[in-house]
């Protein structure tokens, strides 16, 4: 089948279209978050001068009070920018799809295209279950737009500037539906394992910052105060990476199936090969120290930063400067 240009172009508009919506997206995040260090701030201004009015015998003032409405609106603009950004990823990714007649996934730029936008897709689901469960007035999911935001636009930064490759058919050897199963569960678990390793920076930053704290220093990054503490972080970046796991489970079967398909053997020992299973033994020693050595806080969280530590080095050394069975998949 013929590539339709018309339809791969507007692929790129629509793709061009939602990097600006996730620009201002994380601009109104970030705006979120700056609000909510000020309020904490001023919390504990009104707190303090409770306590030194309680201590000299006087009248004591209301201490807790709502969020401001312009923190809200700033959070409920950044949301809301960001289902746009999203919906114009996606349409960028289905047109992509389209203007080729197959799955977009088929070279390094369309993997990053879609892994993206599943990332960005899983954000807000998270947000919305978060709101159906009765947090949107508390705690919410909306605190990692920020944390989810950039990531995603630098991904789309990167595979543009350094992996953009105009739309074609796929070399013989990925014509299979076995790229549809294998592929797109490697997205997922990319996707997930992003996610995770988000939230464990964030985990391993409260940490210091709480370290600081009870040595009787004053930690800065005061905006980190307006999001949840180590251990709630901790347990997010867990069940992420949990999940991913199993998905990156299938993709090395899957891939070995494949392999048998493609060239009647299970294992090569191709450079991709051994990567995909060096992440999985990292994942799977991280959930091992976490679940059964109680390996929580820092020692397991650095065990998930170095499995996607491998990931990235997978995807962006491996596919390229590596030579073996997999480097059609490359640029």
């Amino acid at each position: 089948m013929t590539v339709d240009e018309n339809i791969a172009n507007v692929s790129n508009v629509l793709l061009y279209g939602g990097m600006t919506a996730y620009l201002f997206s994380f601009i109104a995040y970030a705006s979120d978050l700056a609000e909510g260090a000020k309020e904490i701030k001023s919390r504990e201004a009104r707190r303090a001068a409770v306590a030194q009015q309680s201590a000299a015998g006087g009248t004591t003032a209301t201490l807790e009070r709502p969020a401001t409405p312009r923190r809200r609106r700033a959070a409920a603009v950044g949301t809301s920018l960001f289902v746009v950004a999203t919906l114009l990823h996606l349409g960028a990714v289905v047109t992509r799809g389209l203007s080729v007649h197959r799955v977009p996934w088929g070279n390094m730029f369309e993997f990053a295209l879609t892994g993206s936008c599943v990332v960005a897709v899983g954000y807000l689901v998270a947000v919305l279950r978060a709101h159906k469960a009765g947090l949107g007035g508390g705690r919410d999911a909306r605190y990692l737009g920020t944390f989810v935001a950039a990531p995603v636009l630098a991904t789309l930064g990167i595979a543009l500037r350094s992996f953009y490759v105009e739309a074609a058919q796929l070399v013989p050897a990925l014509d299979s539906y076995w790229l549809i199963i294998h592929v797109f569960v490697a997205i997922l678990a990319t996707a997930l394992s992003t996610l995770g390793f988000s939230a464990t920076v964030l985990q391993l930053v409260q940490q210091k910052r709480d370290a600081s704290r009870a040595a009787g220093g004053r930690p800065g990054g005061v905006f980190m105060d307006a999001l949840p503490g180590s251990v709630e972080l901790e347990r997010t970046a867990f069940r992420l990476n949990a999940v991913a796991f199993v998905m990156w489970t299938f993709t090395l079967i899957a891939g070995a199936v494949w392999a048998q398909v493609a060239w009647n053997r299970y294992w090569n020992w191709d450079s991709k090969e051994v990567w995909t299973f060096v992440i999985w033994v990292v994942y799977a020693a991280y959930l091992h120290a976490r679940a059964t050595r109680g390996w929580d806080g820092k020692r397991a969280a650095w065990l998930s930063v170095l499995g996607f530590a491998c990931m990235l080095f997978n995807y962006l050394v491996v596919n390229i400067f590596f030579p073996g069975l997999h480097s059609y998949a490359g640029v």
